[in-house]
């Protein structure tokens, strides 16, 4: 089968790309690496002219203060409309979100349409920022969302301008004519699901892919202290609550500054991350989730103790008895006192860790996952 994967926030579709083609599938990305993070793609719609220069970069935004159009978005439809020809002959096409491309949701709908007259089989794969999601949130039904910084200051309404956008009119219509032309709504975790049954939408779960066979896990060692690593997403800085591990981290250092090392990377791209965090023990990814997403699930994978989302809804959902993560409250003295308890029993952190690799291997393998996404798109899993 031939299937086109549109667009990339996390890896997740490198890496249901490679469940993929380890079937014998043909698979084609289309992406714009996600700015920074730099994630690999087929065919690159990364608006290269307006970032990769100063003068143009300079042009572009004297541009947007003047007329508010955002000329790196045009670049990359652009580039998306000469990539069609190429975007023919598929058998199913999937897509990361409803602003898959990064672009106007005009230009959006625009090159969708084209794009769908040629492949009948379509999926739209919620896994981060949503219009439902985003309206389930606004109910407050939930005892901590990634809006949760937002609803107790809206002076923040400019830091949440990302996930904002996908109640303003425009996007709400693409999204809504994604949902009527996708034969498949799929959700990637908890997160998602719990807000989209909530606003009486059939999707799928089908857990992220993760590549096992590639992502080593080696026993964590011990020695004379134990490393903690913090990396910053200014983009999510705030709906992360990252604030509240920088918070917490102080006080660590004060406490155990002889027990503990401590490394804090900001902006950096996705492989030079990977690398840097490697040689960690404990891995800080968000508070204000429920569920894992794809990055706290890769450092599981390699044995990593990840304080993210994991909530009763997660644990019940999976069955599990004992941790394989921290669940991460917005709170600061939970933190310390989970992070406390690990640095003075070590030997608990080789066994979160041990249980986080098995974790994964069981419920994320990317060829099962791979397998699973066939199933639901109603293609041959051979």
């Amino acid at each position: 089968m031939k299937i086109l994967l549109l667009g990339e926030y996390s890896r997740l579709h490198n890496s249901l790309k490679e469940g993929l083609v380890s079937q014998g599938h043909e698979v084609i990305m289309v992406a714009s690496g996600d700015d920074f993070k730099k994630y690999d793609t087929d065919y690159s719609i990364h608006s290269a002219f307006f970032s990769n220069f100063w003068l143009t970069q300079k042009s572009k935004s004297l541009f947007y203060k003047i007329t508010k159009i955002d000329l790196g978005k045009i670049e990359r439809a652009l580039r998306f409309y000469f990539l069609l020809p190429k975007l023919k002959g598929y058998h199913h096409v999937q897509l990361i979100n409803s602003d898959a491309i990064e672009t106007y949701p005009f230009l959006a709908r625009f090159l969708y349409k084209k794009v769908f007259q040629n492949i009948k089989s379509r999926s739209l794969l919620v896994c981060g920022d949503e219009t439902p999601v985003i309206d389930y949130l606004f109910k407050k039904k939930l005892k901590y969302s990634v809006l949760t910084p937002y609803f107790e200051n809206n002076s923040l309404q400019k830091q949440f301008h990302f996930p904002l956008k996908y109640r303003t009119k425009s996007y709400r219509k693409t999204f809504d004519w994604l949902n009527d032309n996708c034969t498949t709504l799929i959700a990637s975790d908890l997160d998602y699901k719990i807000s989209l049954e909530a606003m009486e939408y059939n999707a799928d779960i089908i857990p992220n892919p993760i590549n096992t066979d590639t992502i080593k896990c080696e026993e964590l060692e011990i020695n004379d202290k134990v490393i903690i690593f913090l990396g910053i997403n200014r983009g999510s800085y705030i709906k992360k609550g990252i604030t509240f591990f920088e918070k917490a981290l102080t006080i660590i250092k004060e406490k155990y500054n002889s027990k503990v090392e401590i490394i804090i990377t900001e902006n950096i791209p996705y492989n030079q991350y990977i690398s840097l965090y490697n040689k960690a023990h404990i891995l800080l990814d968000q508070v204000y989730a429920y569920d894992q997403g794809y990055n706290a699930l890769e450092a599981m994978a390699k044995g990593k103790v990840v304080f993210t989302g994991a909530e009763n809804e997660f644990t019940k959902h999976y069955n599990l008895t004992e941790r394989v993560a921290v669940n991460a409250l917005p709170d600061v003295d939970s933190l310390v006192n989970e992070l406390t308890f690990l640095i003075e029993n070590p030997d608990e952190i080789i066994a979160i860790g041990k249980r986080a690799r098995t974790f994964v291997e069981n419920e994320h393998n990317y060829i099962e996952i791979a397998s699973k996404y066939l199933e639901v798109w109603n293609l041959e899993t051979t």
